[in-house]
């Protein structure tokens, strides 16, 4: 079996770390609103990948995360009056409708950023001891300037990727592409307390903490949306490598896009669909099809006709 491993480029052979095991940590959603069609994608593309592994014999270790603590969450939650955690089981209950309807079997494990604060703690605390990472005013910050490998996943050098970063009014980092490890805590924040005061986690090192966890320092197959290439996976490769020393991921798997209409999927330009909306009209299962009929590296393009082409194929099958 040949895998698409976008660190490289190229198709290359799976070979497991362990033989007739896998690995595998796909990033899951954050949960303050219903996962839209762009969301669903993933989903669909690597359950089937994991069933297909499960197939060819191979024990599979399946992570899934839940981000849990963010600021679209805060914002929703400061919007409605209510405690982020009234969003976060919401939408939590809302996914695993959706997701079940599109027949997705559950992860060997769903963690939650919010469940790993004391190994979010450890690894920050790891970063700064070995001179990756500093504490400013409350804020941890991680200098992707010292890990000689950053960019090696999205393959732009260093100073490409500095030439569009900016240090905003009220951040107190030392350099231009220095992110967010731990954010102290504003008012009206959740917040955990750490060796750096009050605060909570940035989003790129909570993955980092839960394949660390639960999967080890190196992992097998790691998976996502192309839109995650970077900064999340470019950021979880510099901090798990500096933290272990040790390779991160072995391959990496990213699907493509999803247009509608041929226009990119965007609140602002009215063309936003929930996996709940289109299910409501269509069924859970066309989507479903329509998500792993094309190779999964491959742009979509979402509309009704192609929608309705999936349900009539579906029509078709079960006839015959």
């Amino acid at each position: 079996m040949k895998i698409f491993n976008t660190l490289t480029r190229q198709k290359e052979e799976f070979v497991p770390i362990k033989e007739g095991e896998a690995k595998i940590y796909a990033c899951g959603p954050t949960v303050y609103n219903f996962i839209h069609i762009g969301n669903a994608r993933p989903i669909c593309v690597f359950d089937t990948l994991r069933r297909y592994l499960e197939y060819r014999g191979y024990k599979v270790t399946f992570v899934q995360n839940f981000t849990d603590v963010d600021d679209k969450i805060i914002r929703k939650a400061n919007e409605e009056g209510v405690d982020y955690t009234d969003i976060t089981k919401k939408y939590i209950e809302e996914f695993w409708t959706d997701v079940k309807g599109l027949n997705f079997r559950e992860a060997d494990i769903h963690p939650k950023a919010t469940e790993n604060i004391e190994k979010i703690i450890e690894i920050v605390s790891g970063l700064i001891e070995k001179g990756y990472a500093y504490e400013a005013d409350g804020d941890v910050y991680f200098t992707p300037s010292k890990f000689d490998g950053y960019g090696k996943l999205s393959h732009q050098p260093l100073e490409d990727l500095q030439a569009g970063a900016r240090i905003m009014v009220g951040e107190v980092k030392r350099e231009p592409m220095d992110f967010a490890l731990w954010k102290a805590a504003k008012p009206g924040e959740p917040y955990w307390d750490s060796p750096w005061g009050k605060g909570r986690p940035g989003w790129h090192i909570e993955c980092s903490a839960m394949v660390n966890r639960y999967l080890g320092e190196t992992i097998d197959i790691h998976c996502g949306g192309q839109d995650l290439i970077f900064p999340h996976h470019e950021n979880e490769i510099a901090q798990s490598e500096c933290y272990t020393g040790k390779p991160f991921a072995n391959y990496w798997m990213h699907n493509g896009f999803i247009t509608v209409d041929k226009v990119k999927m965007a609140k602002s330009a009215g063309n936003f669909f929930t996996v709940r909306d289109v299910a409501e009209k269509f069924g859970y299962e066309p989507i479903r099809l329509l998500m792993i009929s094309t190779q999964y590296r491959s742009p979509i393009d979402y509309s009704f006709d192609a929608i309705e082409q999936c349900k009539a194929s579906l029509t078709r099958l079960y006839n015959c």
